[in-house]
């Protein structure tokens, strides 16, 4: 016997339910009711449509009647509004919009998918001319005809929800001045705050002008333009008005009906997707679903979870077999200008709620990785934050970045599906080649920290818990390099690099408990097993100095600075401005696959050629490029322009000379020459490597550089062939057994026979750095002044013919000298 069912509403789940009805049981009655024009159309691509990223608006029409009843033999009625449920008869009553004609239609079957509409809440002026929602094909047009008739300049997003970030991006693409007003002191709902405080910054460096935790108290339109009074008695106008406040279910036709239903609107379904009527089915936006990790009752309006459940009611409605909905986890990404945002799961904000305490109920993990190896060009940084229980099941987790965001969040929304823990994180292998991840993955490597933070290995302190702390007892114990600081750091820190740890742990009190910064954890994770496994009290920064800055550096006022780069080596921040018509030449420069100081120093080399006001182009993957070259125009008197972020690298634009073009003595009086002194003490390749690199670095910055090489550090600069010179016994039996030149010397650490320094010059290879001799030349060739010390000499026995061509020969007053001129001197 054929069965009847009748569905209201169509779009995802409603158009879902229809399909697999239809393939499960071909003389089935199916009659849809759609009260819209359109019965299945793309509702997330609506804001690119709007913003012109999809240029065609037929493609966001998935589906017409035509095709659905031509392809499903079914009976679809769009422009019909259901006005009435009659469970007695099992009709409802129906309307045509177009024509007023009402009718009944009976059922077998009734399946509710009639969604949910957007909050419009009784504020004073909401109805102006110029405001709008968005929602469906009818808001998208609408929007879209007023921007191409009226041409507004400026717009105002209430909410910062998925729908309003994506309506700010396109607004913003469109030329629109725009700006984003929230009543909670975040966007992005999804996400915990520390997360979303890099979408922040991320906004602001676009342009965006925030207003959080500021709802509207009145909307005042005039001229075109609507000035919006903030609760704050702050005031904020645009030409146009997105609302994104939130949504509502469309439970109006149930609650009449009587079917059962919580305090919502939702509509109230057992595990089978029925409601209290057994005749009656919903799905979709308008239902109670549980939510998969907390087995709690939620709202979770989202179209993956409306698809699958039209799958699933359609098998329970035919009775083919009885499947069970197993709840809703959350899984979402949104794209905001250049960044992904995603989560699954649970947040700590819901935890929280529950009543769940950190590090009694739930622990947290808190990573910064890149999205593939970074040797390979393109790598771009990423957040994690997992969530996770105190047996180390995953409860949920949250990823913000540029590249690789959503594989990592599917393979993990995957884990807890399946009731993974810490441990299978770890476990995973993941498909891995450089251009598309590393060795070891984001992923495994979250799951190492997790696992790390369980077994008691590492201890760690969150940002939040800083101020708290006693700080009598608690130390900050900053083990970045010098250079490293000059971004920042934590008041009252100490100071030691991680490099100098063991070697001056006696400077430390073991009465004290010292929480480690580095970067971004990985650095104060060493340096806090180093600490405790010399019996001194360790913590460690969680996120480290790159987490602590976006979360003490926020202001509505502040100057835009992009999200950091995530590498341990420090911090990078990227800039954005407006391409310049250049008054001069422009030139380009290919610095992509050059790690740090080279992009810097091919920059200095390439300046020296232009003249003023030439405009330089630079193209480079090195994250840490855009905060040096920022810095380099300011410490060099050139203009820094602007960046632009592309698919996988960033392009800068400098102007050589400040505004303008002009001469810079026109402009301002130019800064005294900088100098920086280095005292080279050591012969290690690793150190040699690192003091080269600070030294050009230093050089291409403008400073003037003097490095004094003593003792061991000499070797450095032997020539590596013999060179016949007449030495008495002790001479040359020195000579002998130290190596002979830059390419015979060993690492501080892990030298092992040998093996050590052929193995970081194969990585140095790999990952396009410069080996020592090149940046020994590139020393030479940049005016780095390069004294040996003669009483060293003396001692060692090594004379002036076996030094480099170009080494001075000095004394401790030469580099005393040096010293009294330098801001800067380094010991090595």
């Amino acid at each position: 016997m054929s069965r009847k069912v009748v569905i209201v509403g169509g779009v995802a789940g409603g158009a879902t339910a229809l399909a697999r009805l239809r393939r499960l049981d071909e003389s089935a009655e199916i009659v849809l009711f759609e009260r819209g024009e359109y019965i299945s159309f793309a509702n997330c691509g609506l804001p690119y449509y709007i913003g012109g990223t999809i240029e065609e608006r037929d493609s966001l029409l998935v589906s017409t009647p035509e095709t659905i009843m031509s392809k499903y033999n079914v009976d679809v009625r769009n422009l019909s509004e259901v006005t009435k449920i009659n469970r007695e008869e099992k009709t409802v009553d129906v309307k045509n919009i177009k024509t007023g004609e009402q009718y009944k239609e009976s059922y077998d079957y009734l399946l509710l998918s009639t969604g949910s509409s957007p909050i419009k809440p009784p504020i004073p002026g909401i109805d102006s001319p110029n405001i709008f929602s968005l929602w469906n094909i009818p808001d998208t047009d609408a929007i879209k005809s007023y921007l191409q008739d009226k041409k507004p300049r400026s717009a105002v997003v209430v909410g910062g929800g998925f729908i309003g970030l994506e309506m700010a991006e396109n607004l913003h693409n469109q030329g629109l001045k725009v700006s984003i007003v929230e009543m909670l002191d975040q966007v992005m709902a999804p996400i915990d705050y520390e997360m979303a405080q890099i979408v922040h910054e991320h906004l602001k460096t676009k342009g965006v002008e925030l207003h959080l935790k500021d709802g509207v108290s009145k909307f005042e339109y005039g001229d075109g333009s609507t000035t919006i009074t903030l609760q704050s008695g702050a005031q904020v106008s645009g030409d146009i008005i997105i609302l994104s406040i939130g949504i509502r279910p469309n439970g109006e036709l149930a609650k009449a009906a009587g079917l059962e239903q919580n305090q919502r609107g939702g509509i109230v379904v057992d595990k089978y997707l029925k409601t209290s009527d057994d005749s009656i089915y919903a799905i979709g936006d308008v239902i109670e679903v549980e939510d998969y990790v907390n087995k709690v009752q939620t709202m979770v309006p989202l179209a993956g979870p409306a698809n699958k459940q039209g799958r699933i009611v359609a098998n329970n409605i035919l009775g083919t077999y009885k499947e069970e909905y197993k709840g809703t986890q959350g899984t979402s990404i949104a794209k905001v200008f250049d960044l992904a945002v995603a989560s699954t799961g649970v947040n700590e904000k819901t935890l929280n709620r529950m009543g769940k305490e950190y590090k009694k109920d739930y622990n947290i993990a808190l990573i910064h990785q890149n999205s593939h190896a970074g040797y390979y060009p393109g790598a771009l940084p990423m957040t994690m934050k997992l969530l996770f229980d105190m047996e180390g099941k995953i409860l949920g987790s949250q990823i913000v970045g540029y590249d690789g965001v959503d594989k990592r969040i599917d393979v993990i929304a995957t884990a807890i599906r399946f009731g993974g823990k810490i441990e299978h994180l770890i476990d995973l292998e993941l498909a891995y080649a450089p251009p598309y991840g590393s060795a070891k993955d984001p992923v495994n490597m979250i799951g190492f920290v997790a696992d790390n933070l369980m077994r008691g290995i590492t201890e760690q302190v969150l940002w939040r818990e800083l101020d708290s702390l006693d700080k009598d007892q608690h130390k900050v114990l900053d083990i970045r390099e010098d250079i490293e600081r000059e971004i920042g750091t934590i008041e009252g820190s100490i100071h030691i690099p991680l490099g100098e740890l063991r070697g001056r742990l006696d400077e430390l009190d073991r009465d004290k408990t010292y929480i480690t910064l580095c970067a971004v954890g990985l650095r104060g994770y060493i340096a806090e097993r180093v600490l405790k496994d010399n019996g001194y009290k360790a913590l460690n920064l969680a996120g480290g100095f790159t987490t602590y800055k976006n979360m003490y550096r926020q202001s509505d006022k502040a100057e835009p600075q992009e999200p950091k780069s995530f590498s341990d080596s420090g911090v990078s921040n990227v800039t954005v401005g407006k391409a310049v018509t250049p008054s001069g030449e422009t030139v380009k420069l290919n610095a992509c696959g050059l790690s740090c100081p080279g992009p810097i120093i091919q920059v200095a080399d390439r300046m020296k050629t232009l003249n003023e006001g030439d405009i330089l182009e630079v193209s480079a993957t090195d994250p840490g490029f855009l905060s040096d070259i920022r810095a380099w125009c300011r410490n060099t008197d050139n203009t820094f322009i602007c960046d632009e972020k592309l698919t996988n690298k960033w392009v800068v634009q400098i102007r050589k000379g400040l505004e303008g073009g002009l001469p810079v003595a026109s402009q301002v009086k130019s800064a005294p020459v900088k100098e920086k002194t280095m005292i080279v003490f050591s012969g290690d390749l690793d150190k040699a490597i690192a003091s080269f690199i600070i030294a050009n670095g230093a050089s291409a910055m403008g400073n003037k550089v003097t490095m004094f090489f003593t003792f061991w550090g000499l070797n450095i600069l032997r020539k590596p062939e013999p060179v016949n010179v007449k030495k008495d016994f002790m001479a040359s039996m020195f000579g002998k057994m130290m190596p002979r030149g830059s390419k015979k010397l060993g690492l501080s650490k892990m030298n092992m026979a040998g093996m050590g320094p052929r193995m970081i010059r194969k990585a140095m290879n790999d990952k396009n750095i410069s080996s020592l001799e090149e940046l020994i030349k590139t020393g030479i060739d940049s005016g780095i002044r390069m004294v040996a010390c003669q009483m060293s000499m003396d001692v060692m026995g090594i004379t002036q013919k076996e030094l480099l061509d170009g080494v001075e020969i000095g004394g401790v007053a030469t580099m005393l000298d040096a010293s009294d001129s330098s801001n800067m001197n380094l010991f090595i």
